[in-house]
């Protein structure tokens, strides 16, 4: 499809330089359908998300990362695309959009957006018109169809699994195969092709003319796909969370850098503009050829959102992230949740231990050199849900047979107010996705007032973490801590002994548990000034 809507006139300039302003940034990632709905059909929209601005600018957040909200049929929940240039009326439209990013800019709060290049929606004219054109056709050639294996080709012409479960290829009634690395909804494109990398550049020019200030790359790795599409020689059917290696044939492939080399070129025509990557590859070395100086401004290093909660996992997950970046132009990426993994009160052993470990997290998260990003409620504390069977709406449930749950549980609405679902979520009687009762004093307003929540934890964290400078420094520790000093004198604890440890000398500026006894409690961290 293709955008109807007329283009306003662009809004002022970005906020002002630096133009280096992402390098200690926090960013609040916005899953759009669960942040806050405007209205009453229970789906997170742009207007509930300009509503809900103040209360980012009080948290003390830098910019934005909002997932995609461009025209999509949601097979995977607007990571099929549709149109790249234009916003799904479900959210809103282009001049609520500009609303949105000029109303974040006036509060100082910075606008990057999802960037979905690997692949499109089969529902954009593109694929109408290659399904239509048929094999061989210039319009089949922006994505990528092979022939059929075997005599008769009713075999898919190699044996690449999909990310999501299955077969990574479908046929089409000629009986020609097209890829696609997710669901049979998300044809890849080819970006051999110079039409795809055309249209890839048309996006990045129009939201950008528009004001936003980066780019969240999705599947930065993918791309490009090794020549001859050869089979892969691993076992496993899904692949982008569980790195296979540089022989890989579907990701992390040589010509995906001249890709990204072209992104780079075009932000660099806008001061400010910046790109951060999903790239899922567990060496440091891979993960530095995308943080060349022509490259990414920047990559999630999932080694913390990954790590257990145990010290030598964590030191490790600290010090092999910054080495990745050692070398690099590029600052270190700090995640501890996001939309695709379970969230990390529930991944640290859920209840109040769950709850009291990511409160320590987030101390340990914000006092680490480089960005950070919140998952929007990380700052309430809040766990995945799991829901039944029949309420999972991710196509990771149906790709897989019902054997993989998928990422629904991570996905819940955020609670905004009251005492019973929807939680001043919505202004209707359901959500997209069911919320539980018990909530109550998980809101935003019920965490408003009380300075032992998660709540004032972050902004307490977020507002100290600007007066935190220099690189990082380990220090000594009691057994079974990590600490760590930063070069503008702050010094991290971390207390994973089992038991309470004394607390070193220096001015207690912050602490995830009551410390006033001159004890760091278990499960605990403290920011002192040393």
């Amino acid at each position: 499809m293709t955008s109807t809507l007329p283009i306003p006139a662009p809004i002022p300039a970005p906020i002002p330089a630096p133009t280096d302003w992402w390098r200690d940034a926090v960013f609040y990632q916005v899953y759009i359908r669960s942040f806050a709905d405007g209205g009453d059909d229970g789906v997170g929209d742009l207007a509930g998300l300009r509503a809900r601005l103040p209360e980012l600018a009080r948290l003390g957040v830098d910019a934005l990362w909002i997932n995609p909200f461009f025209p999509s049929p949601m097979a995977d929940h607007g990571y099929d695309v549709a149109d790249p240039r234009d916003v799904e009326p479900v959210f809103g439209d282009l001049a609520e959009f500009d609303r949105v990013l000029g109303e974040a800019h006036a509060l100082g709060i910075r606008v990057t957006i999802d960037l979905v290049p690997n692949h499109t929606s089969d529902q954009r004219d593109w694929f109408a018109q290659a399904l239509a054109a048929g094999p061989g056709s210039p319009e089949r050639a922006r994505y990528v169809f092979r022939d059929g294996a075997g005599l008769d080709g009713t075999k898919p012409p190699n044996n690449w699994p999909s990310i999501f479960g299955g077969p990574a290829w479908t046929r089409v009634p000629d009986g020609q195969w097209y890829l696609h690395l997710f669901a049979p909804e998300q044809p890849d494109l080819d970006f051999t092709h110079p039409e795809v990398l055309a249209d890839l550049e048309e996006t990045l020019r129009f939201w950008l003319d528009r004001g936003v200030d980066g780019f969240r790359i999705d599947v930065a790795h993918g791309m490009a796909k090794a020549p001859g599409l050869p089979d892969v020689t691993f076992d496993e059917e899904t692949g982008i969370f569980d790195d296979h290696g540089p022989d890989d044939p579907r990701l992390d492939q040589d010509g995906v850098h001249d890709i990204h080399r072209m992104v780079r070129r075009v932000l660099d025509e806008y001061p400010g503009a910046m790109t951060v990557g999903e790239v899922w590859v567990s060496s440091e070395e891979r993960l530095a050829r995308y943080l060349r100086p022509d490259e990414l401004h920047s990559a999630f290093n999932f080694r913390l959102l990954t790590a257990d909660w145990a010290l030598a996992d964590l030191r490790a997950a600290v010090a092999d992230s910054l080495d990745a970046v050692g070398a690099t132009p590029a600052p270190a990426c700090w995640v501890l949740s996001n939309h695709d993994r379970p969230r990390h009160v529930t991944r640290y052993g859920g209840g109040e231990v769950g709850t009291r470990r990511a409160r320590a997290a987030a101390l340990l998260q914000f006092a680490l050199p480089g960005m950070a990003f919140v998952y929007n409620g990380d700052e309430l504390g809040m766990p995945d849900v799991e829901l039944p069977d029949e309420a999972l709406t991710d196509p990771v449930w149906t790709r897989s047979g019902g054997t993989e749950r998928g990422r629904d549980a991570c996905r819940i609405p955020v609670p905004w107010s009251g005492t019973e679902p929807p939680y001043g979520f919505t202004t209707g009687a359901s959500t997209w996705l069911p919320m539980p009762g018990g909530w109550a004093g998980l809101t935003a307003a019920a965490q408003d007032g009380d300075p032992g929540s998660m709540l004032s934890l972050y902004r307490a964290a977020l507002r100290l973490r600007r007066e935190v400078s220099g690189g990082l420094e380990w220090v000594p520790a009691p057994d079974g801590c990590l600490a760590f000093r930063r070069g503008s004198g702050l010094v991290l604890l971390l207390n994973l002994s089992g038991r309470p440890v004394p607390l070193p000398e220096g001015q207690v500026l912050l602490a995830s548990a009551d410390a006033a006894d001159g004890q760091l409690p278990d499960d605990a961290a403290v920011w002192l000034q040393a």
